[in-house]
């Protein structure tokens, strides 16, 4: 699907995705529902921002995601994070506090995640869009089979990498990972719904123990 606007890297290493049925029937629903005038969270060009961010080759960690935020100016196409000057979600606050604990990292004021993903911190949602207010719209129109076989091809064509998986959703991608070349780092999810279980995981302590151990640069978690 040669008008897919993707970071190249990914576009070679997904080739076979953009061609298969499910994905042109994905791309023609979500045409059709904007021809409905149905407001669909993030814009176009946001889409794909967490494989333009970070291209296939300079991902280490994979944080992984269920859907977009489906509020106004919130998703921007990397998970769990929202523009400057968007109030911090909650899920994403109970991330910083265990950053904090964990990596002693400074509490920005805002929740935009793009210095990790810069680093080659993959935030990827398993639905890339949503319809807005209509949280888990998208979940069977095609997204996770390509998300699925973007963490399948992470997991074949990369060595060491580390998947960040919170929450029953999240940990049933497992399955999809050689866990014999990766790293697999499970924990509750970080929404004040799971009751402050996800605190005490260090997960980001871990990932970086584990990418020095392979001599890859750490991630610096910090967001100032």
């Amino acid at each position: 699907m040669s008008n897919v606007r993707i970071e190249e890297s990914w576009k070679l290493a997904l080739k076979n995705e953009f061609e298969q049925p499910y994905f042109q029937g994905l791309a023609t629903f979500l045409k059709q529902k904007k021809q409905e005038g149905k407001t669909i969270y993030p814009p176009g060009s946001l889409i794909f921002n967490a494989f333009n961010t970070t291209p296939f080759e300079a991902v280490k960690v994979v944080i992984l995601g269920q859907d977009p935020y489906h509020n106004p100016n919130e998703a921007m196409g990397l998970s769990f994070s929202v523009p400057k000057g968007i109030r911090v979600p909650p899920s994403l606050r109970n991330i910083y506090k265990e950053l904090n604990t964990d990596v002693a990292f400074a509490i920005p004021n805002h929740g935009d995640l793009t210095l990790w993903a810069q680093q080659g911190v993959f935030l990827l949602n398993a639905m890339l869009t949503v319809e807005r207010n209509k949280p888990r719209s998208h979940q069977k129109i095609g997204w996770q089979d390509f998300t699925n076989a973007v963490i399948r091809t992470l997991s074949t064509h990369r060595s060491n990498l580390v998947f960040m998986l919170w929450g029953n959703f999240a940990r049933k991608k497992r399955e999809l990972i050689d866990t014999s070349r990766h790293l697999v780092l499970e924990a509750a999810h970080p929404s004040p719904l799971a009751g402050g279980a996800f605190f005490g995981c260090r997960h980001f302590s871990k990932a970086n123990d584990y990418l020095k151990k392979n001599n890859i640069p750490e991630i610096n978690w910090n967001l100032s």
